[in-house]
């Protein structure tokens, strides 16, 4: 399974843009790494990177709400 990378951004409405596709791990959070140091800011969105089946599995995954992480503090 390919490795996809894309930019997310969130205002004003939630989008996608697919930026690269790699085949091997390393390749591809290098490449994502590199990439998330040339953004200015968050308003020109946030770098991505997922591991899916097609770019469509990968768009459906990426667009998923996440259930938040429980804090262990909270008990």
């Amino acid at each position: 399974m390919p490795y996809y990378i894309y930019k997310v951004f969130a205002f004003p409405i939630r989008r996608l843009e697919k930026l690269e596709q790699h085949d091997a791990f390393r390749d591809a959070s290098a490449r994502a790494k590199v990439l998330r140091a040339t953004l200015a800011s968050a308003e020109e969105g946030v770098i991505k990177m997922i591991l899916a089946d097609n770019e469509l599995h990968a768009e459906d995954l990426l667009s998923q709400q996440r259930a938040p992480q429980p804090n262990p503090d909270d008990d």
